[in-house]
């Protein structure tokens, strides 16, 4: 058989266009991001989303994201954190909080009257879990955690005064706010926050602490018309939340990008997660005012008094980790320091 060198020369081509085939392949990537809210939530609609394009752009169109809203790949939400670590799913946001004592080192930023504004307080949390915690999320790759702004309540009755939650039902979103909502004397109710909605309106409780960004979302303002906040620039408490990616999916991602993932992970991530939320604080805050709900401010004396009477919660977190070798007044120490330097 006669072999042209033009024949030889498209078999070559073809072999080199067969050889790499499957690395270009290879390359192209989709990633499942799996969370528990509706998509018009702030997190979802304006930290997810954007995050998610701005991997997207940078890798070229090569990474693609599949966002699936409100557990629609199923389980609940405290099972989100093992569907990242054990490839279930590629991508999470979930609340830490959900799984109790299983981010101890995570829990300090939880503490009563400890965060103001979310954008600062994540820049905080993240560097602070970077220094001292990185060992609770050493099953996954942690993209960022961040926290939520001023921690409030929202409820049928107003409330006005420390005497008014005693044996009031309230929903609390982790073990350390159930300690602290029991020591104010509330009757806590932990539930994740997708059911806050259905048990306010069925009685199931009479308040919840939810900050506002997350009230349009459950239509807790049409629910309840009593929104109680605190005087000065913290919060009664927060939440710790956290974006993490199956290790695995990670792992087998080519450099490049892996290098877009990395770029889109740490303190700038974190604090585009808080920023949303302070953003959505106010768009909720606004609905509320519009609907001519009774939103009440504590007055200085009053928030001093709740003060007070949550502060036992810290000893006793101090003495509950402890008991797991953390050294919760060390810890405690860090954060407040943290959140002092990035709220400057």
């Amino acid at each position: 058989m006669k072999f042209t060198r033009k024949a030889f020369f498209s078999a070559v081509a073809g072999a080199a266009m067969l050889a790499a085939a499957p690395a270009t392949f290879a390359q192209n990537v989709t990633l499942r991001f799996h969370q528990m809210l509706p998509p018009q939530a702030t997190i979802p609609a304006k930290a997810i989303k954007p995050w998610a394009a701005k991997v997207e752009k940078e890798s070229g169109g090569r990474i693609k994201v599949q966002h699936f809203d409100a557990m629609q790949l199923g389980g609940k939400p405290p099972e989100l954190f093992d569907q990242a670590k054990d490839g279930v799913v590629d991508l999470i946001w979930t609340v830490l909080g959900y799984t109790p004592g299983r981010f101890p080192k995570a829990e300090v930023f939880e503490l009563p009257f400890s965060v103001g504004l979310a954008e600062p307080g994540s820049r905080a949390f993240q560097e602070y879990v970077e220094k001292y915690a990185m060992d609770e999320f050493k099953d996954v790759k942690l993209i960022a955690v961040h926290v939520h702004g001023p921690g409030m309540f929202h409820s049928k009755d107003p409330i006005n005064k420390l005497e008014d939650l005693k044996g009031m039902k309230v929903r609390g979103g982790s073990r350390v706010i159930n300690i602290m909502l029991e020591q104010l004397g509330a009757t806590p109710v932990g539930m994740p926050v997708p059911a806050v909605g259905e048990a306010l309106s069925k009685g199931v409780i009479s308040a919840t602490t939810i900050p506002w960004e997350v009230t349009p979302a459950l239509k807790v303002s049409q629910i309840v018309k009593n929104h109680t906040g605190f005087s000065g620039s913290k919060g009664l408490y927060t939440q710790t939340f956290a974006v993490a990616m199956n290790k695995a999916s990670y792992d087998k991602l080519p450099a490049d990008l892996k290098k877009v993932i990395d770029a889109n992970s740490g303190v700038e991530a974190a604090a585009m997660f808080g920023r949303a939320m302070d953003d959505g604080d106010k768009a909720g805050l606004a609905i509320a005012q519009k609907a001519g709900n009774n939103i009440i401010t504590l007055d200085a004396a009053e928030t001093n008094r709740w003060q007070r009477a949550a502060a036992g919660v810290r000893a006793a977190w101090y003495k509950e980790v402890a008991g797991k070798g953390v050294d919760g007044p060390k810890l405690a120490a860090e954060a407040e320091a943290l959140l002092a330097k990035h709220s400057k």
